[in-house]
């Protein structure tokens, strides 16, 4: 059984992170962008998985989220040129909306 994460009115599409399928209603525009996120977020877990203690799902997808945002932080922090800035604008407003996804999946799995 899936979980719906409803974001508006829009066309749900579904992904899978390890063994877990979620529905997430985004805009047609977003839904490449929404898979890819997807596939790397399900990527590092399983990366993490592969190495953790206690692989439960809430854990890998906060220990995913601690790690993809380091690995931000650290771009973040190295040189960069103008049409690099404008390209960290758009991965920090795409992380920003991941995470709000990714709380509003965690927050629908703890009710």
């Amino acid at each position: 059984m899936a979980d719906v994460i409803s974001m508006s009115t829009n066309e749900p599409v579904s992904l899978r992170l390890i063994d877990r399928e979620f529905l997430i209603a985004c805009p047609p525009e977003e839904r490449d962008g929404l898979l890819e996120a997807a596939s790397f977020l399900d990527r590092k877990m399983r990366e993490l998985r592969a190495h953790a203690k206690t692989p439960g799902f809430d854990r890998l997808a906060v220990l995913a989220a601690i790690s993809i945002t380091h690995e931000y932080l650290q771009l973040q922090k190295q040189p960069s040129n103008t049409s690099v800035n404008v390209a960290e604008s758009d991965i920090a407003d795409g992380l920003a909306t991941l995470r709000r996804k990714l709380e509003a999946a965690l927050d629908a799995q703890l009710k």
